[in-house]
């Protein structure tokens, strides 16, 4: 399986899921306008949040060292019984704190008590939503990506029915409800799918303690909690500070222009996402590691670049599509946003190093630095340049966290 043909699978998976969330952002927008659109954007990010917590942040060490040990059943074995012990520990703990919490969640995120239940509900599903994201990151370390995106993408488009027919019925809070409930469709359909695989053990769905692999998987809960997490919460205070300074309805345009950004950007980073993380994982020869690195920006870079062009292009007519014409204002953002998406997928094949090779310290030291940054640029930038200096503040951060990981890959490749 090469790159080419991980990312021919990844992006039909890519755009089941896209359409999906396209359906859910047009359906708030129609309903909502810009200033649902903006609570939407809040939401999200507790269930990002919510998502990562429920399995204790392990997907990415599951698929690390899957791939390193398929060929060894002993270690298999005791990683996928650990892994499943520390996936469901952390979702039931992580649900009753949502559910105790539902109310102030509800009220300091949405600014409605009304929405309680729906928390109370997205925190039950955290053992559903653990279960699905073990389920993939085995698939994925196995490198099944045929079988992978299958599954995603046939949950994606169940979540589209579900989604038309719940806003149908419940409107905006029909739509919410749809994201939630879509997330277990995925375990739905993809354990019949892992049951027919050729790798499928019985083995893989027992659970035990074990202090040397929960060790090991600790280590890349840290980094991946660190870069799943901080995002979300730090658009969180973006969105309030935005808010504060220009009202909701500014904060529905830039979120707006950020879900254009993700939509298109889901395609490379899904496909990145798939391949390289087993394939780094499991290649320790500098050579393979250099002609790998070389290969991705052969192959992504070219296509970030023309995506971000077209989108660029086409930013009166997608907006309009896509939300509605209350968004024209949104049109002016979208330069200094689609260079630093540019710069981001750049920089995102060289952070995958880090991860790879389990630089826990440097990786979570980068992230919280990096997300401080663009915080403090944001504040910065706003102040001088208005709304549109969010976007300035994501492009300039997106150049440090370049030189950044850079100067790590050179280090690290040095010392093979």
């Amino acid at each position: 399986m090469n790159i080419a043909r991980a990312s021919l699978y990844a992006s039909v998976a890519t755009a089941a899921k896209l359409l999906a969330g396209l359906v859910i952002i047009k359906l708030v927008a129609w309903m909502a306008g810009p200033e649902g659109v903006g609570r939407l954007g809040q939401f999200m990010s507790l269930m990002s949040v919510l998502a990562v917590w429920a399995g204790g942040g392990i997907s990415a060490g599951v698929v690390k060292y899957v791939a390193e040990y398929r060929d060894d059943p002993q270690k298999l074995s005791r990683l996928l019984a650990a892994a499943l012990w520390y996936a469901l520990c952390a979702s039931c703990l992580i649900g009753a704190v949502g559910l105790l919490l539902s109310r102030e969640i509800a009220v300091w995120l949405l600014g409605d008590v009304r929405y309680q239940r729906l928390i109370a509900l997205l925190a039950a599903a955290q053992v559903g939503i653990a279960l699905a994201n073990y389920l993939l990151a085995v698939i994925n370390g196995f490198m099944d990506v045929k079988r992978l995106a299958c599954i995603q993408g046939l949950g994606s488009l169940l979540s589209i029915a579900l989604a038309l027919c719940l806003a149908r019925w419940l409107h905006l809070y029909g739509a919410l409800l749809a994201l939630v409930i879509g997330q277990l469709l995925v375990l739905a359909v993809g354990l019949p799918a892992w049951w027919r695989s050729p790798y499928f053990s019985r083995h893989m769905l027992h659970m035990r303690f074990d202090r040397e692999m929960t060790l090991r998987l600790a280590a890349f809960s840290v980094m991946t909690l660190s870069s799943a997490l901080l995002p979300p919460l730090v658009n969180i205070a973006v969105r309030d500070h935005l808010a504060a300074q220009f009202g909701w309805e500014h904060v529905g345009y830039w979120q707006a222009v950020g879900k254009v950004s993700d939509a298109y950007l889901l395609f490379l980073t899904t496909a990145i996402n798939v391949y390289y993380l087993p394939k780094l994982a499991s290649t320790h020869a500098r050579e393979s590691l250099v002609t790998e690195l070389r290969l991705a920006y052969r192959y992504v870079m070219p296509a970030v670049v023309v995506l971000a062009l077209g989108v660029y292009l086409c930013r009166g007519w997608v907006t309009s599509l896509l939300f509605s014409d209350g968004f024209a204002a949104a049109n002016v953002l979208y330069a200094p946003q689609l260079i630093g998406d540019v710069v981001k997928i750049a920089s995102f094949v060289l952070s995958y190093v880090m991860l790879a090779k389990a630089m826990t310290g440097l990786f979570v030291a980068s992230e919280v630095v990096f997300s401080i940054s663009y915080v403090a640029l944001v504040f910065l930038f706003t102040g001088r340049f208005g709304l549109v200096g969010a976007m300035y503040a994501f492009a300039v951060n997106y150049v440090l966290y370049l030189a950044f990981n850079i100067i790590v890959v050179r280090r690290y490749l040095g010392e093979l």
